[in-house]
């Protein structure tokens, strides 16, 4: 959960609007990626605290609304950030258009396989609003002549661990050694890295073309060595900030965009070593999170 590379880059966002702000920032999120009731919970603490606002990325986009609504009621007003949310009482959802960020991965897959190929999907968790939306994304800018998708049914779980046995398995059906398989989306780090690992365990890495979604050192090691074709990069730094900046907007009586559209990039060997690339990869933590 909140030890994700993704997360403390958001945590460092949300600090820098806090500083600048001066408003106080109390950083809380279940320790695992999906423990739907402690986020539940936590949600339910801040919102009988009477915290001035809440910035929540939601785990599921169905389970977390009953709590944002209870918070709305109760004048503690919501933003959204990262993955969607059921209903209309949150203020404002500060995000990456996820739906744009896996066509953009399909659009570099096509140009990888330029004769086409076999292409499978591991996703990552139902309920997830923003995976599914890149998912969604992909299968529908994957869609060429001579390019097939032949497994997108397939779900990861929540961990590199679960991810790394669900990819190996899912390697291994497709019988992807033996040309079964040329390209592989995964849609966020956990996938991706799980994936990364299955393929060097199965001496695949490099052969198949992988592209994958978000980043760590070790997935910016696998680019270097060319395991990983291309990583869609958002702006997480971006969303902490802005989540932060759109509470105390809303708050000021400010009117708000319903959506705020944070952006994504591809990554790859070749334009990873740029300014704007190296911010995303490796935005400043310590700065804003100071040592820790």
């Amino acid at each position: 959960g909140t030890t994700h590379e993704f997360w403390k880059a958001v945590h460092a966002g949300a600090e820098k609007a806090g500083k600048e702000l001066g408003v106080e920032i109390i950083w809380k999120g279940p320790l695992k990626e999906d423990d739907l009731k402690q986020q539940i919970d936590l949600v339910q603490a801040f919102t009988a605290q009477r915290v001035s606002g809440i910035v929540l990325a939601p785990l599921n986009d169905k389970a977390l609304a009953k709590v944002v609504k209870d918070a709305s009621r109760a004048k503690v007003p919501v933003v959204v950030i990262d993955s969607a949310l059921a209903g209309e009482e949150h203020v404002s959802f500060v995000a990456t258009d996820n739906k744009a960020a896996g066509k953009l991965a399909a659009q570099r897959m096509k140009e990888l396989l330029p004769d086409g190929g076999k292409v499978v999907v591991l996703r990552y968790q139902e309920g997830s609003a923003s995976t599914e939306h890149r998912e969604e994304g992909f299968l529908e800018g994957i869609q060429a002549d001579g390019i097939e998708v032949v497994s997108a049914n397939q779900y990861a779980g929540a961990t590199t661990e679960s991810a790394f046995a669900a990819s190996e398995s899912l390697l291994l059906a497709q019988k992807a050694g033996e040309a079964g398989v040329n390209g592989v989306f995964c849609p966020n780090e956990s996938t991706t890295f799980g994936m990364l690992l299955a393929l060097r365990k199965l001496g695949l890495a490099g052969k198949i073309h992988l592209v994958g979604f978000d980043a760590s050192e070790k997935m910016i090691a696998g680019l270097k060595e060319g395991h990983i074709d291309a990583l869609v990069l958002q702006d997480p730094f971006t969303m902490g900030e802005k989540g932060v900046r759109t509470v105390v907007a809303h708050l000021k009586g400010e009117k708000l965009d319903p959506v705020v559209d944070t952006g994504s990039t591809i990554v790859d060997a070749k334009n990873m070593d740029t300014p704007e690339i190296q911010r995303l990869l490796r935005p400043d933590l310590d700065k804003w999170l100071g040592g820790g």
